[in-house]
This record gives structure tokens, sequence and C-alpha cells, in this order.
């Protein structure tokens, strides 16, 4: 069935105070709180990296830096399976607004809960014990390798800590509160930053812990900011989103749904964290002193472009599934189309600032570090051109997954990915063609390509058809 054939009927109202807004007020409401958690995270992921940028000199600054870059990237290894149950999670309590149950949210929330934390706790074992072939595999330098395994050993408790707080909340998200999410991650950076900065630049016996101080920061933010937004719901006293006996009880027929709705992310996220793990190889064994680090400077600048189009995806992604819960098809697709020409909008606006002060931007984060200039410098100008189709994906991808359509999103996502971020990058590092501009190139391509993928698949409309 084809979109046209879905926009059938009228407005419909949504249950709460969005239901007396208009669509465009609708998603910038639900967009504005995660706009500023994003703002707040990439201030705090810049934090972590002009730390370790200030922790040495010469030699030394690039093996941390090259540290940091595969650090940032196990994150997003423990981020994967939290990731999936939050993505069931935000769908099931979405579709249960939308259609005023608030006994399956409550339980989607309870399950969320558990379900987030074993996730996490399972995404830390296998980090433990993995960790030392993986630095292996990747070729960092002995200095470097030390470095990432210092991080990274204290920086896995974050797993079960961030995965239960990533599952409430994506439950609150889903129920169109989006102002808790941002107050418990305010908790989470502002902690992160003040412990790190005591850990490693404070006076003994607090400071001088390197590497370990900031995962140490990270660590304790995510524990505290757990504690606030568990404590934030328990206190609610209206008739939103709230802690139940039975919710938090077993249940299994809510977790299996949860379930079915974020394994399929999680074999996607999975197997694009392996697909990426080959792109950091290639850049690693790619013979240029620093090229780790420019990779990882240049994608934390390119944070400050994508992060705020999650923030509107995760919006869409909401209201997608509360108009899809309230049986108004052609509502969440009007949703989808706004998110998705503001989101190209906002990111193109920031390309362009990267074209206009990459040199001053990198000097924030390396200073004095002409290296790092000279290889990062170019990838901002990669990213881009690339800004108007990495907003397609985001947003198409991210709403697709709100409407429960991961299979759909998984199965197309992999294909592009596989075929250059694999397959292309590998007959090029093979025949010797192949430097750090040009990886972001090839990433680029993907990029493209997944945009006109995604951008037919959300017009033919079999997403809308996706059951949770």
């Amino acid at each position: 069935m084809t979109i046209e054939a879905q926009e059938r009927g009228g407005e419909i109202r949504l249950a709460g105070k969005l239901g007396e807004m208009t669509l465009p007020k609708q998603v910038l409401t639900l967009a504005f709180w995660p706009l500023l958690e994003q703002i707040l995270a990439f201030f705090v992921g810049m934090t972590d990296i002009v730390i370790a940028g200030r922790m040495a000199d010469g030699a030394e600054r690039v093996a941390i830096l090259d540290a940091m870059s595969l650090g940032g990237y196990v994150g997003w290894f423990i981020y994967i399976f939290q990731g999936a149950v939050a993505t069931g999670v935000m769908a099931l309590v979405s579709r249960a607004t939308g259609a005023r149950d608030p006994k399956l949210g409550a339980l989607a929330l309870g399950q969320g809960l558990w379900l987030g934390f074993i996730a996490g706790l399972a995404a830390f074992f296998i980090l433990q014990i993995g960790l030392s072939p993986l630095i292996h595999w990747m070729g960092l330098s002995p200095e470097a390798s030390s470095q990432a395994e210092r991080y990274i050993r204290v920086f896995a408790w974050c797993g079960p800590l961030a995965g239960a707080m990533f599952a409430v909340n994506a439950a609150l998200r889903g129920s169109g509160d989006t102002r808790t999410p941002f107050l418990a991650m305010v908790v989470v950076n502002l902690v992160n930053v003040a412990v790190s900065v005591l850990l490693v630049f404070g006076p003994a016996p607090f400071g001088g812990h390197g590497v370990e101080g900031i995962a140490l920061g990270t660590v304790v933010g995510w524990g505290v900011g757990l504690v606030t937004v568990v404590l934030i719901l328990a206190l609610k006293r209206n008739e939103g989103l709230r802690w139940t006996r039975e919710g938090l009880g077993f249940h299994g027929e809510t977790m299996l749904r949860i379930w079915r709705v974020g394994v399929p992310q999680a074999v996607e996220i999975a197997g694009m964290w392996v697909i990426h793990s080959y792109g950091l190889r290639v850049i690693s064994n790619l013979g240029e002193k620093g090229a780790l680090g420019a990779h990882f400077i240049a994608v934390r600048l390119e944070s400050m472009s994508f992060l705020p189009g999650f923030a509107i995806a995760a919006a869409a992604a909401a209201l997608t599934g509360q108009y899809l819960g309230a049986g108004a098809p052609g509502m969440a697709v009007k949703a989808v189309r706004f998110s998705w020409k503001l989101a190209v909008a906002l990111m193109v606006s920031m390309g362009l600032c990267f074209v206009l002060g990459r040199e001053w931007l990198i000097g924030l984060m390396a200073p004095g570090s002409g290296l790092h200039e000279r290889l990062a410098g170019p990838l901002l100008v990669v990213c881009a051109f690339t800004q108007p189709f990495f907003a397609t994906c985001i947003i198409l991808k991210t709403t697709m997954r709100g409407a429960g359509a991961t299979k759909l999103v998984m199965r197309w996502a992999f294909g592009s990915m596989i075929f250059y971020r694999v397959g292309v990058l590998w007959v090029l590092s093979q025949l010797g063609w192949i430097s750090l501009t040009g990886v972001w190139i090839v990433l680029g391509l993907d990029l493209v390509t997944q945009a006109v993928v995604f951008s037919r698949l959300h017009f033919k409309g079999k997403w809308l058809e996706a059951k949770v």
C-alpha cells in the first residue's frame, strides 16, 4: 500500500498537551529538549577530547588521541544492546500512549529497565573478554594500545548503568516527555565533566589518573543520572508514565514484544559496529601518523551536526509511533516529512560551518598540532557535502524504527554498508589507492546510497504496516 493510500481521514488529536498543538509545534516541542540534550552531549564529548589533548604533547598526545578514538568506538559497542532495548521500549510506549493504554506503558517501562540493565551487563562482559584481541586487531602502536586498554577497562562499567537509563529515557520520550530525559542527562554530563577534570588535573590524591580518570568520570555520571531519572519517575503524581508493581515484576509477553522490535536493530547496529571496525582497521594501517586521532577529531566535530539531527529524529519517531497507535498513518507521514526538511536544513547549515571554520575547530581539540589540522581538515570538507544525505538517513531510518519496521531498516542498511565500508575499502586498500580522506569519501558514498534507498522505501509506505 502506498503512502497516498494511507493518507485518508482528517486530523486526529493525540493525548495530553500534544493534542492541542499543530504538527510543526509538536515536532519542535518534542525535539527541543533532546536538542539541548544532544548539545550537552557534544560539549561533554568535546570536553573529553580537550582533556585528552592537553594531557601530554608530541608522540604521547598522538598515542592518547588514537586510544580515545578506539575508546569512542568501543563506547558505541556498549550502546548497541541498550539501544536495541530502547528502540523496542520507545515503540511500545508510543503506541500505548497513542492508544491511551497506561497499563501497557507502565509494563514497557518496567520491563525495559531490567532488559536495559541486562543488555548492558552482557556488553560489559563481552568487552572485558574481547578487548585485548580487539586492540591487537586494530594495529595500534604499543603506547596507544596501553592507553586504550586502561581507558576501556574502566569505561566498560558504564554498560549496565547506561543500559537501564537508555531504556527509561526512551520510555519517557515515547510518552511525549522529552524534558525529563534532558534533565537526567544534564546530571550525567555535569557529573561526568566535573569528576573527569578532578581525576585528571585535580590535586593529589584525586588527580593524576590520566585516561582512567576520564573513563571513571563517565561511569560516575551515568550512575548518578540513572538514580536521578528513577527518582523523578517515582515522585511523579500525574496520570503519565510511572512505576507500578506490575510493571516492575516479570512480564514475559511484554519483554518479548520489546525484544521483537529491538533484536533486528541490535543485529543491524552490531553489524554496523563490525563493519566500522574494519574501517578503523584500514585507517589504523594507513601508515599515516595520527590518522586515527584525526578521524576521531573529525567525527567529534561532525557530531555538532548529526546529534541535533538525531534529536529531531527522536521527536519524529515518537510522533510516528503515537499517530500509528491512534490509527492515523497519514499524520505519521506528515510528521516524518516535516522533520526531514528541518533536519536537512539544520545539518546543511552546520556543514557550511565545518568548511568555513575547520582550522579553528580542529585547533580547539588539538591546539598547536599541525599534524591533526592537516589530516582532519579535508575530512570536514567531505562531511559537509554529505550532510543532506546523512540527515535523510537519520530521519527516515529512525522513524521507520519508531514505527517498528526494524527488520526493513536492517536489511537495506546492511547491503549498502557491506558493499562500501567493507568491499570497496578492501579493494582500495589492497591496491594501495586509499588515504584517510579517501576513506571518508567512501563512507560518504555509502550515505548517498542509503539516502536514495530509504527515500524510496519511505514513499512506498510498507513501513507503516509494521507490527509491534
